[in-house]
């Protein structure tokens, strides 16, 4: 295993539920995921809207499994896979991952909930999951970027029930966390991540700059936790691992392909 994370940040992630590595991915793996990305119109014709109850609508695209697309590469790359393995404390397999599209001045909220409120329903009995944050644009205040409240996941799992289009936690338990953790706002350079728990409460306003805010999500399972009945997600199934110059060789073979 690549410990790509100190011990402090995995101190820092049990303590807070979540921590921030800064350019986990550096500027060329960005540049290709980004201009591969807003070029890519199977991504576009796949997403879905999900309201909130601002009268906006988040725009998402997922998928179930880890393909050999650039999405896919990004999510079995070695040092991500090693990190969120630092974290739980054992091995993981590939749950799903999503880009997260907030257009200029369009772009939804996401409610407060945490992910384990609904993969609980997917019957994991365990928290035991955690999604990986990719910031593809620039996150911003101005943008809609995540906020999270801080040692949330010790509260374990909150009731949750449907808020516009979206499932989100009870809100007078939000409100009474709020009133005794800490709000903090997750700006985020391209390439940063932010690895959080699945128990942690966060959230995101709506995007009412000029700015795009696209943001690749990698969520992950314990090898224990996997679900003990089919309940809409992949059971266990061995992570296979790409060397961590895998996004640079694919942006090698995409941008030979164009010519």
């Amino acid at each position: 295993m690549t410990h790509v994370l100190t011990p402090e940040q995995v101190a820092d992630f049990h303590r807070d539920g979540y921590v921030v590595a800064e350019a986990f991915f550096d500027a060329d793996e960005m540049d290709i995921i980004k201009t591969y990305a807003k070029a890519d119109v199977a991504l576009q014709q796949a997403a879905f809207l999900r309201a909130d109850t601002q009268g906006g609508a988040a725009k998402m695209t997922l998928w179930n499994e880890a393909g050999d697309d650039l999405y896919g590469i990004v999510s079995r790359t070695e040092k991500l896979v090693d990190a969120t393995e630092y974290l739980l404390g054992e091995e993981v397999y590939h749950w799903h991952h999503k880009m997260s599209m907030k257009e200029p001045f369009t772009g939804g909220a996401w409610e407060w909930h945490q992910d384990y409120g609904y993969w609980y329903k997917n019957n994991c009995l365990f928290p035991d999951l955690l999604s990986a944050f990719i910031a593809v644009d620039p996150n911003t205040l101005e943008n809609g970027c995540m906020q999270v409240i801080k040692g949330s996941h010790k509260m374990g799992r909150i009731e949750h029930g449907k808020f516009g289009d979206q499932t989100g936690a009870d809100p007078e338990r939000v409100a009474a966390a709020l009133q005794q953790l800490e709000l903090v706002h997750s700006v985020l350079d391209p390439g940063d991540t932010l690895f959080f728990h699945s128990n942690l409460l966060h959230r995101s306003d709506q995007n009412r700059s000029a700015n795009a805010r696209w943001s690749l999500i990698c969520c992950y399972n314990t090898r224990r936790n996997s679900p003990f009945k089919q309940g809409g997600h992949p059971s266990y199934a061995p992570l296979q691992r790409v060397p961590n110059d895998a996004i640079k060789e694919m942006g090698r073979r995409l941008m030979a392909s164009s010519n």
